[in-house]
């Protein structure tokens, strides 16, 4: 069943064809099917112990992982239905934007990256697709031995939805950090993209970018005014421009940045005085960050509107984001990193954190398959040579959990 002409009937496919649900189950579009696929998978449940910004472990008040991607969703559902494109995969795609993260977040992810040379590097966005296509089990081809892993068997438009970088990794220059799939999982990847346009996101998978940009913009530095670490009526200009720029935004003026926050601080619930952790301050703090989301997905919305007719739909048109959202979200992004990302405290913990997944990549190589989970096991016999092995021990490593790593670690770096 295709829920809407706007979607053909390529758009649903699945690698592997499904037969029919029973009669009496409940009717459901083959793009609610994949919402619920993502909801039930084993690595949504793992979000919930991974660092977002700061570990899960040290608030029960921050957000994790887990949290993030729901609020993502939220987001990306409301923006899709507005623009009248298919709210379900815009929200599926939120759900499994960061699948693919490993422990502690974009620290791990670099510190992965840099021992996974040998196999073809690491990156978030290309796990998550890895993940989604053949290590979160729920379909088998019907190839020899039994068939291969197809993962949850998504349809084309929601797994190209989830991929924010549609190309393979470059020697060098942008694409060598920031790339949506691995060489060996380029197959379906083909698959997926057939037909699209080289290099350019489904608008379903925009939303889904813009989803995540404006979330954690703003809810970054709602953690970070919660936990004390920043007060967002006396902030020091000039070096958050500094991280900013080191960060975001390498030729930003500090005059248009000036100009940028001015614009923020007139919104009517920016705070006009520190906050002291009472009801009415945390009412206030949720106020701002409401009509910052509305803020943002508005002006894209009328500005998209503004740019064309339609359908907003796969590859009919693109989002427009003005350039005053950009600046605004790169804005409240520099707060978060000045205050929070980078401060002192963090910075031995970031350095703690790469060692323990560089040593337990180490360690896990050299142990092989007894020290692996069993489907780990099972792909470590089956792999054709070092790098491939290598791979088997990343995919490991990146499925577990903040706690989980720094435990096995611990159990297989003393013994």
């Amino acid at each position: 069943m295709i829920p809407d002409d706007r979607y053909d009937a390529a758009a649903a496919e699945r690698v592997v064809v499904e037969p029919p649900k029973r009669v009496d189950a409940p009717v459901r579009t083959p793009f609610e099917r994949d919402r619920a696929r993502v909801v039930h998978a084993a690595s949504s449940r793992r979000l919930a112990a991974k660092t977002q910004v700061v570990g899960p472990q040290s608030d029960d008040f921050v957000r994790n992982r887990l949290t993030h991607s729901l609020e993502v969703a939220q987001v990306a559902r409301d923006l899709s239905r507005a623009l009248g494109s298919q709210p379900d995969i815009a929200e599926t795609a939120a759900l499994a934007h960061d699948l693919g993260h490993p422990p502690f977040g974009h620290n791990g992810e670099r510190a992965l990256a840099e021992v996974s040379q040998a196999c073809g590097g690491f990156e978030g966005n290309a796990q998550t697709l890895r993940l989604l296509t053949r290590l979160e089990a729920k379909t088998f081809d019907d190839g020899p031995d039994g068939g291969r892993s197809v993962g949850l068997n998504l349809t084309r438009a929601t797994l190209d939805a989830c991929t924010k970088y549609p190309w393979e990794r470059a020697a060098d220059g942008p694409d060598a950090l920031k790339y949506g799939v691995y060489a060996d999982d380029r197959p379906v990847f083909d698959w997926m993209r057939d037909g699209a346009p080289p290099r350019r996101q489904c608008l379903e998978a925009q939303v889904m970018d813009l989803a995540d940009d404006v979330a954690y913009s703003v809810h970054d530095v709602e953690d970070g005014v919660v936990a004390g670490r920043l007060d967002l009526t006396a902030l020091d200009r000039p070096a958050v421009w500094e991280t900013l720029r080191h960060w975001y935004l390498p030729g930003a003026r500090d005059d248009d940045l000036d100009a940028v926050l001015d614009r923020l601080q007139s919104v009517g619930s920016w705070p006009t005085a520190s906050y002291d952790g009472s009801r009415r301050h945390l009412a206030a703090l949720k106020n701002l960050t409401s009509d910052l989301i509305g803020r943002f997905c508005g002006d894209v919305q009328q500005a998209t509107f503004a740019a064309g007719d339609g359908p907003f739909v796969r590859y009919h048109a693109s989002l427009v984001l003005p350039e005053t959202t950009l600046l605004e979200i790169a804005v409240l992004k520099g707060i978060a990193a000045h205050y929070v990302m980078q401060a002192v405290d963090r910075v031995a913990a970031l350095e703690h954190q790469r060692e323990v997944l560089a040593e337990l990549v180490a360690v896990l190589c050299d142990r092989g398959p007894d020290a692996l989970d069993r489907q780990y096991a099972d792909d470590w016999h089956v792999a054709a040579d070092d790098a491939a092995r290598l791979r088997v021990v990343v995919d490991q490593v990146a499925s577990l959990t903040d706690a989980s790593a720094v435990a096995r670690h611990a159990r297989l770096t003393t013994t």
